[in-house]
C-alpha cells in the first residue's frame, strides 16, 4: 500500500472473490461462434489470457437471446446447449489462477449487423439478418440503417427474463463475475440516453423512467445471482453528443446501482450515436471511473488506450479504478502481465505455468 492505495499487483477480494492482482481482460467479441456457440477459438483467446497473469477473464458480449447478438456470429446463452462449451473454457481459466466473468448483453438497434471485417453494415432479413427492438423506432444511421420496432411492455418483460435466464445459465457453466452491458449504444444504453429513447410511458422522459430498464434488469439478475459472487454494469458514462447521456447522469444511476448490489462500474463510453465526438488519448475514460468512484462510493474499472504498465500502476495507485481492464493491448501481448510485473519489479507476483517457467 503507498498513501492508502495499493498497487497494480495487490490481490482484490470482491464479495468471495479474490483477484490475483487488478488486471482483467475486457469483453472483446471475437465474431466466431455458429448459432451462438463457443468454440476452440474462445477457449485459446481466453485461456491464453489466463495463463498469461491476468486476474479476471471477461467473456465477450453474449447474447441473452438470439435477436440480441451483434452479429449472427456472436457466443450466446440463450439455450442449454451453449452452457457446456463454456464451461469447459471457465474449467481452464480457474486452473490457472483467474476469475471467469461473463458480459451479458443484447444489442438493440445496433443488432443484426454483419461482422466488422465485412463491413459491419445491417444484414437484410433476406441475407441472415432479423427484425431488431429498442426503446424507440429510431434508427441507429450511418450502415446500421434499420428503423426498429419500439418495444412493448410485454417485449421490455421478456428481455428481462431473458437476462435473469441467462444469469441462470452462467452460473451453470461455473461463472464467478457476471457484467451486465449498459454501454457502447445496445440496448440498456439505448433506453439510458435521451438521444435514442423518446418514449412517454414509464421506461421514458425523465431520468428515473430512463434509468427503470436496467435498474429492473439488475434487481432482477442479482434476485437469481448468488450474493458471494461480484455483479459489475459497464456504463458508457458519456454519449459524447450534446443533450445526451453524461457523466453527472452515471454518477447519480451508479449511487443508485450500488444500492441493488452492484458491486463495480465498469466505466467505459459512446457508442450510441455516429455523430460522437471522442477525444481519444491514452486512459483517456480514467477521470469517469475516478469521479464514480469517489461520488458515488462504488468500486470502478478503468478501461480504454490503457496499453503501459506504468499508467496502469499509476491509475490504481491513484485511487481512480479498482480494477484496470485492458481489450487491444491484451490482443498484441496475451502476456502483458507478466510483462508488467517484471517492469514495475513485482517478480514475485507472477504466476507462471512450470511449463513456461524456464523463459521468465
Amino acid at each position: 500500500m503507498e498513501n492508502g492505495h495499493p498497487h497494480l499487483f495487490e490481490p482484490l477480494t470482491v464479495k468471495s472473490v479474490t483477484l490475483r492482482n487488478r488486471i482483467g481482460v475486457s469483453p472483446m467479441c471475437q465474431y466466431s461462434s455458429e448459432d451462438g456457440l463457443a468454440t476452440d477459438w474462445h477457449l485459446v483467446h481466453l485461456a491464453s489470457r489466463a495463463v498469461g497473469g491476468a486476474a479476471l477473464v471477461i467473456a465477450e458480449a453474449t447474447a441473452v437471446s438470439p435477436e440480441g447478438r451483434i452479429t449472427p456470429a456472436d457466443t450466446g446463452i440463450w439455450a442449454a446447449q451453449h452452457i457446456e462449451p463454456l464451461a469447459r473454457i471457465n474449467r481452464f481459466v480457474k486452473q490457472h489462477g483467474a476469475v471467469p466473468g461473463i458480459q451479458l448483453a443484447h444489442a438493440g438497434r445496433k443488432a443484426s449487423a454483419s461482422r466488422p471485417w465485412e463491413g459491419g453494415a445491417h444484414l437484410g432479413n433476406d441475407a441472415g439478418g432479423w427484425d431488431t427492438l429498442a426503446p424507440s423506432a429510431l434508427a441507429f444511421g450511418g450502415e446500421l440503417t434499420k428503423v426498429p420496432r419500439a418495444m412493448t411492455d410485454a417485449d421490455i418483460a421478456r428481455v428481462q427474463n431473458d437476462f435473469v435466464a441467462a444469469t441462470q445459465r452462467a452460473l451453470a457453466a461455473g461463472y464467478e463475475w457476471l457484467e451486465l452491458h449498459s454501454a457502447h449504444g445496445y440496448l440498456s444504453h439505448e433506453f439510458l440516453s435521451p438521444l435514442s429513447n423518446q418514449r412517454a410511458d414509464r421506461y421514458g422522459g425523465s431520468f428515473e423512467n430512463r434509468i427503470r430498464f436496467l435498474m429492473e434488469t439488475a434487481r432482477a439478475v442479482r434476485g437469481v445471482w448468488p450474493d458471494k459472487f461480484p455483479l459489475s454494469v459497464r456504463l458508457s458514462c458519456t454519449d459524447w453528443a450534446p443533450d445526451g447521456w453524461d457523466l453527472e447522469q452515471s454518477v447519480e444511476l451508479a449511487r443508485r446501482l450500488k444500492t441493488e448490489g452492484v458491486d463495480l462500474i465498469d466505466c467505459s463510453s459512446g457508442g450510441l450515436v455516429p455523430t460522437q465526438k471522442i477525444p481519444v488519448a491514452p486512459c483517456y475514460q480514467a477521470p469517469f471511473a475516478e469521479r464514480i468512484r469517489h461520488e458515488a462510493g462504488v468500486a470502478t474499472a478503468a478501461v480504454g488506450l490503457i496499453t503501459q504498465p506504468g499508467e496502469a500502476d499509476a491509475i490504481v495507485r491513484s485511487g481512480k479504478a479498482d480494477v484496470v481492464l485492458l481489450a487491444r493491448e491484451l490482443l498484441r501481448e496475451p502476456y502483458w502481465p507478466l510483462l508488467a510485473a517484471k517492469a514495475l519489479g513485482h517478480k514475485d507476483k507472477l504466476h507462471v505455468p512450470p511449463q513456461y517457467a524456464r523463459a521468465w
